[in-house]
């Protein structure tokens, strides 16, 4: 084992047992091209970076990409596996004034991914083996399995979502108590399919179990994808991230948290994201060397993510526009969601054919079909109405982000309408 990966072990103590084979190998290379190059930065000639520069010292870009940003030369260049420093800091500012419970808690600063998807691969690759398991609702973004199982080798372990319209924590905690020292436990709100953010008291229930499966022996990894955070439209909704409840909960327990400009800021395409860390008595140097680790993935993997994205998420945040801008986005998907409440109100015969599934925030909502399967529904969408769906774990999903208000009803009617064919089709 390399001895930077050995010195990083030590200094997180007990705290390494979350790791997996490879994330104990993982290190920051500060001693390599890395290292050198840091400390010929105050040289008068530095020949050790592998960028380019102009003869007066500016970044070497051409006209043609750098005529097209306001942002400056300096976006073109590498932003550093951890990610822009004043980036990071301002992210941390922003997790703190979006989550007030988190003012006063010890935490990792920000390391930026190259959004979501890669921050939940660097959680599978860091603590993730195949012995260990993957507990996530068995309503989930299909990318888990892709990542956790296909990719890295680690099964899931799922327990069903939702009981009498709330969310299933004692399914949860069931599924933490089985047989096995280390699991990873997957929380998304708001939920990818069903759109369904935890009410408080399915948050209480949610820490309560954890805690009791921790105090049980089980070590747990909580990961927190906060993806879409803040797109929440009903009062009596835990709208903070669960990661300030996690982040001193129990010494078995360390609790990750990622999030990023792709929902939250309305900008998919940037790929900037950010992930956190925390558990109880950590000191700065042990979250120190999680960043390091995460740092050390990063660079392994994609060396640095995209200067241009953190750059211009940079100057949106000191924008004096931002936050209202902002406001009025959330307002266009509220819109929405009102208006599906009213549809489903107003149209109680859609009974007879689906069920909707919990949902309070997020871009989406699911729909059960009724004696008929989910798939030939969304075929037959495509095919005879003209509609696209997903659908996942069963169920029909409905992303009402990519929806006008004025289409909604017909979006619903041709839902009915499929299902009713499909109902008549199967009775003959």
């Amino acid at each position: 084992m390399n001895p930077l990966a050995t010195r990083l072990n030590r200094a997180l103590g007990p705290a390494a047992a979350f790791l997996s084979r490879e994330g104990r190998r993982m290190y920051f290379p500060y001693g390599g091209i890395l290292g050198q190059g840091a400390e010929a930065k105050a040289c008068a000639i530095n020949a050790t970076v592998g960028m380019a520069f102009e003869e007066d010292g500016s970044p070497l870009v051409m006209d043609c990409f750098s005529d097209q940003v306001k942002l400056g030369r300096r976006a073109f260049l590498y932003a550093g596996s951890f990610g822009l420093p004043q980036l990071r800091a301002r992210w941390k500012e922003l997790q703190i004034a979006k989550n007030p419970s988190l003012k006063g808690v010890t935490y990792s600063n920000p390391v930026v991914t190259h959004a979501l998807t890669h921050g939940i691969r660097i959680v599978a690759e860091l603590f993730a083996d195949p012995s260990d398991r993957l507990v996530a609702p068995d309503l989930y973004w299909d990318n888990y399995a892709l990542i956790f199982s296909e990719a890295v080798g680690t099964p899931m372990e799922t327990f069903n979502t939702f009981r009498r319209g709330a969310f299933d924590a004692a399914a949860m905690k069931a599924a933490l108590m089985k047989p096995g020292a280390k699991k990873l436990l997957i929380l998304n709100f708001p939920n990818n399919p069903t759109g369904y953010t935890a009410t408080f008291e399915d948050a209480r229930r949610i820490v309560a179990a954890v805690k009791a499966a921790a105090s049980a022996g089980k070590r747990i990894v909580v990961v927190l994808d906060d993806a879409y955070f803040g797109l929440v439209y009903e009062k009596g909704i835990h709208a903070e991230s669960l990661f300030a409840e996690f982040a001193s909960l129990h010494r078995n327990v360390l609790a990750v948290k990622l999030d990023g400009t792709t929902k939250e800021d309305y900008a998919w395409g940037l790929r900037v994201g950010f992930i956190s860390f925390a558990f109880k008595g950590a000191t700065a140097e042990q979250l120190k060397a999680l960043e390091d680790k995460a740092a050390g993935n990063v660079r392994s993997g994609i060396s640095n993510a995209s200067s241009l994205g953190q750059h211009l998420a940079l100057a949106a945040y000191a924008d004096k526009g931002y936050a209202r801008q902002k406001r009025q986005k959330y307002d266009v998907l509220r819109r929405r969601y009102m208006a599906i409440r009213r549809l489903l109100a107003e149209n109680p015969g859609y009974a007879e054919f689906f069920e909707p599934m919990p949902f309070n925030s997020g871009y989406f909502m699911c729909v059960k079909p009724k004696g008929v399967d989910a798939e030939e529904v969304r075929r037959h969408l495509v095919a005879k109405y003209s509609t696209g769906v997903i659908v996942l774990s069963g169920l029909v999903r409905l992303a009402f982000s990519t929806v006008p208000v004025a289409k909604l009803p017909r979006l619903f009617a041709n839902v009915a309408a499929a299902i009713a064919d499909l109902q008549k089709k199967k009775e003959k």
